[in-house]
């Protein structure tokens, strides 16, 4: 039997190691892992969807995007044959973006964003006052692996300037209801993970390997 190819997408910044507890049946899928690259200067989301799509070397993939890697993988399915499409802590559409963001939006505030800080996390976690900073902190140094600066200043800029209205029916959409990104309140049509985070990829690993295989194989 020919293994099932699945393709992981990680969140903003983040990169692969993300995915370091996903454990799919090996006699069943074969996983690969993509990684962020810097876009080029003034580069649309669907230029660069389409150049890492061309990382996607087989048909009929699944492809599994988290955070704003979700939204990324929607873009790269339209230069793609795919299996599945499964979007994890992520959205369907701008309509399903929080308020903040929408003001943020109308306002530009995001081009104010410090991103130059999460350039030297170390840093910020030397002066981190508090436990739960800090901890959060070092989970950021571990798994935000992508600091440039250009990145982040173009992908916070997607994410709020998303164009997507019409959703992708295709898409699997796995959200948690304790969500502080994406507010699950703002968001339809969702497979509920009860009390998961933004950061369910990583705490709620197990809850990811016992569904995505059952979720991929059906056929429904």
């Amino acid at each position: 039997m020919n293994k099932i190819p699945v393709y992981l997408m990680p969140g903003l910044a983040a990169s692969a190691t993300i995915f370091e507890r996903i454990d799919l049946p090996k006699d069943t899928f074969e996983v690969f892992l993509l990684e962020w690259f810097i876009p080029e200067k003034l580069e649309t989301l669907q230029s660069y969807a389409k150049r890492m799509a061309e990382n996607v070397k087989h048909k009929d993939a699944v492809l599994v995007g988290v955070s704003f890697g979700g939204i990324l993988v929607q873009e790269m399915a339209q230069f793609l044959t795919l299996k599945k499409l499964i979007i994890v802590s992520s959205v369907k559409s701008n309509k399903e973006l929080p308020r903040r963001m929408k003001l943020v939006k109308t306002t530009k505030a995001y081009k104010l964003l410090p991103t130059s800080l999460l350039a030297n996390i170390e840093l910020l976690v030397k002066y981190a006052f508090g436990n739960v900073i800090k901890q959060r902190l070092k989970l950021y140094e571990r798994y935000l692996h992508m600091r440039n600066k250009d990145y982040l200043d173009w992908a916070i800029e997607q994410v709020i300037c998303w164009e997507r209205v019409e959703v992708d029916l295709n898409v699997i959409h796995i959200h948690g209801d304790e969500d502080e990104v994406f507010p699950s309140k703002n968001i339809k049509n969702f497979i509920n993970v009860k009390g998961g985070t933004h950061l369910m990829i990583l705490n709620r690993y197990k809850w990811f390997n016992q569904n995505l295989p059952k979720l991929i194989l059906d056929t429904d």
